[in-house]
């Protein structure tokens, strides 16, 4: 393990625990969160297992190697060295790399809009159990990940306030829960923007360029910026598309606030 995990409890609350759950199944039968079919009262009481039916966990499509060494993007065939896709070849993207646990597909798909769109934030909890897969990527793997930061990709504060949650920050919070990796809104989008996945590339670099800036939710300017000099970035988000938005992230990070290293880590690749 290459992050300290959450804090360790006692044989009494660990016991109290696994007692609530217990009692807390059998008033409230646990349900699939993507078909609502009633889960086995064996089915683990922890991770992905505890919220999804055999069905739907089989739909879900892990992401893992060969993948694309910068973006992730999973690759069908047998490759036996790191690669880089058509997409990131020739490109100067701010991050490191990025890493995602599954495809945004069928089961997953649902969950995220879910979460997403229809404010479910009960779902953070099960996304979060997907998310941690992508601490496992060897390259993270070989890091002291208590010394890094985790830092969510912003919305601008009129949407998030109508949607009243940034799922990217429930799961910066949920994911330092499990991990003790600390957690910092370090960065503020400055405007509103059009939906990235209509767009070509240049369209969209165009159309996110000068949107973030190192700062606090709110549009006052007098927010004290955080000390992030140095020091290495978890960027999370709960997908990866094109890059474009994580580029940009990644180079405020680095350029304004000073963060010596980026790596892109979502719940699921577009």
């Amino acid at each position: 393990m290459s992050y300290p995990g959450p804090p360790q409890k006692t044989a009494t609350q660990q016991t109290w625990e696994w007692l609530r759950e217990v009692m807390l199944s059998l008033i409230y039968p646990r349900v699939c969160r993507v078909c609502q079919v009633v889960l086995d009262e064996a089915a683990p009481l922890a991770g992905l297992e505890n919220s999804m039916c055999k069905t739907c966990l089989n739909d879900l499509v892990r992401i893992d190697a060969p993948y694309c060494s910068v973006c992730g993007e999973p690759f069908a065939g047998a490759m036996d060295r790191a690669f880089k896709c058509s997409n990131c070849e020739g490109r100067r993207l701010a991050f490191e790399f990025a890493i995602s646990g599954f495809k945004a597909t069928g089961a997953m798909r649902e969950l995220l809009h879910q979460f997403k769109y229809s404010g479910d934030l009960t779902l953070r909890s099960v996304l979060a159990d997907a998310l941690i897969h992508t601490l496992d990527e060897p390259r993270l793997a070989a890091e002291d990940l208590s010394t890094w930061v985790l830092v969510p990709v912003p919305l601008h504060w009129l949407r998030e306030m109508r949607r009243e949650f940034n799922q990217s920050w429930e799961l910066c919070l949920q994911l330092s829960a499990r991990t003790g990796i600390p957690a910092a809104r370090v960065l503020r989008r400055n405007r509103m923007t059009l939906t990235q996945a209509k767009l070509s590339r240049t369209a969209r670099l165009q159309n996110l360029r000068g949107v973030f800036s190192v700062g606090g939710l709110w549009p006052p300017r007098c927010w004290k910026k955080p000390q992030m000099q140095g020091k290495k970035v978890l960027l999370v988000d709960d997908v990866l598309t094109t890059g474009t938005t994580a580029h940009e992230c990644a180079k405020i990070l680095k350029r304004d606030a000073g963060a010596e290293k980026v790596v892109v880590i979502t719940v699921a690749r577009g």
